[in-house]
């Protein structure tokens, strides 16, 4: 018997509304302003279905679960989650874990995606007696830049380019069958797709998704890959720049799934073709300016913005680990498909693993070329920062000419070796974190060849910390 869907009566907002009330939204900036305005409307609003409320894990998988709207707003502060069943959390033996709400967070979703009647916020994982879970980047990153706001008057801004494939069917990356590989979409190139090619509806799907969503998109396009895609956003804070690149994943997912199709973020899906990165175009201001700008600066950058670079630079090897953190991630290193594994900065060299683009006052950043799209992008932010301020530097710059090139690791395995004698991650991640980062790491390296070969293997993509579920890791 077929239900009656005139009795529902859920929310469903216009695409051009949903717009301003998003960006209207993201200008608040105090969290307990947030709270009242958010929580008004939600008690007001009687056609919210649901309130989904999500976290990521120690790898970077999103995590989401809904909340009944009259059950969210009467236990805000007391919702929990069975954290030993989240690869890299806690043991069984300690398994409750709370969400914090995080209610700056707060977006409306487009209903033909999400469902109608959905808002979406992020939350904070915390310990059984309210204190920060250290395993959870996403809130230790949040408290480390507002120390540095509160003592130092810093702010850091991040802008990523995220690339992925498009790939015919649904589930392919569950499915992946290594005799026959993915099959594209489309095999058009650079720019290049008709105007309603599956390829280009997927991605106007997208952007319109995203727009809606208050990303404030910039451009799209087709990348240099068959059936490869870039969708780009203005940067934004650090924080609310990780959120969007877990959103940004997951709608690009779910469309894709709705035409029959999957967006994946492996970095290397096909053999023999360009790799997909997250290139994170990273700035900072202090008093509301610039520092990474100095006119008269080679390429114009500061003297504190190249103390930041002469940093990563020096770390590189050992934060190889967080910034490709997967088997596949290290096929897309690969110096034949501008792979930007060289351990350098350069303006123009897209090989470096830091560019510089060209900027004035306003647009004046870095770009760190070598951060993988299936990254954890609090980890990552966090890492970058920390390493950018706190690292040791190299020797002076003008001297750098006349070292010999030195490259990123080629393997995960070799990347695990780096990141374990690292006593310097242990330092800005703490012992407890490093270790619990690398243990699935470690799980997943042991179930692949040692040596990537020339061919990719079900094994990289099975048990893909994206990809890989309860069964299909018990498939080993």
């Amino acid at each position: 018997m077929e239900r009656d869907q005139t009795i529902k009566n859920f929310l469903e907002i216009p695409y051009s509304e949903m717009e301003e009330l998003n960006l209207s939204a993201g200008k608040i900036k105090d969290q307990t302003i947030a709270e009242k305005t958010h929580r008004e409307y939600l008690e007001e609003e009687t056609r919210i279905k649901a309130i989904t409320v999500c976290f990521s894990d120690i790898e970077g998988r999103l995590h989401m679960l809904d909340y009944d709207k009259k059950y969210l707003l009467n236990n805000a502060g007391n919702l929990t989650f069975d954290g030993s069943s989240i690869r890299g959390f806690t043991a069984q033996n300690e398994s409750d874990l709370r969400l914090g709400l995080d209610w700056l967070s707060f977006r409306w979703l487009p209903s033909d995606i999400f469902g109608p009647g959905k808002v979406i916020l992020f939350a904070d994982v915390l310990k059984p007696n309210m204190e920060p879970y250290e395993n959870d980047f996403r809130h230790r990153l949040k408290i480390y830049l507002q120390t540095l706001k509160k003592e130092q008057k810093l702010e850091a801004f991040m802008g990523p380019e995220i690339e992925g494939f498009l790939l015919d069917g649904i589930d392919a990356e569950q499915n992946y069958d290594p005799k026959v590989g993915f099959k594209l979409v489309t095999s058009g190139g650079y720019y290049h797709s008709l105007p309603l090619d599956k390829l280009r509806q997927f991605i106007d799907a997208t952007a319109e998704a995203q727009r809606a969503m208050g990303f404030q998109n910039e451009k799209d396009h087709p990348e240099v890959a068959p059936s490869q895609f870039e969708i780009n956003f203005h940067h934004t804070d650090a924080l609310r720049a990780c959120d969007q690149v877990q959103l940004y994943k997951l709608v690009c997912r779910q469309i894709a799934n709705n035409l029959g199709f999957t967006a994946t973020f492996l970095p290397k899906p096909i053999q023999n073709i360009n790799g997909s990165g997250m290139h994170t175009n990273f700035s900072m201001k202090q008093d509301g300016k610039n520092i990474f700008y100095d006119k008269k600066g080679e390429s114009n950058l500061s003297k504190f913005a190249w103390d930041f670079v002469d940093r990563l630079l020096y770390h590189a090897p050992e934060l190889c680990l967080i910034l490709n953190s997967s088997v596949n991630a290290y096929r897309r290193l690969d110096p034949h498909f501008e792979a930007p594994n060289q351990i350098k900065v350069t303006p123009n060299d897209r090989g470096s693993m830091v560019r510089i683009p060209a900027g004035d006052e306003k647009s004046a950043r870095i770009e760190v070329r070598s951060v993988a799209p299936d990254a954890n992008p609090y980890l990552t932010l966090f890492a970058i920062i920390k390493t950018g301020l706190e690292g040791e530097k190299t020797i002076k710059k003008q001297d750098q000419k006349k070292l010999r090139l030195r490259f990123l690791p080629g393997t995960i395995n070799d990347a695990i070796r780096l990141y374990k004698a690292s006593d310097f991650l242990t330092k800005i991640l703490s012992q407890h974190s490093k270790e619990r980062y690398l243990e699935p790491k470690e799980e997943t390296a042991d179930r692949n060849p040692k040596e990537l070969g020339g061919t990719i293997k079900e094994s990289e993509i099975v048990y893909h910390h994206e990809i890989t579920n309860q069964y299909l890791w018990s498939q080993f």
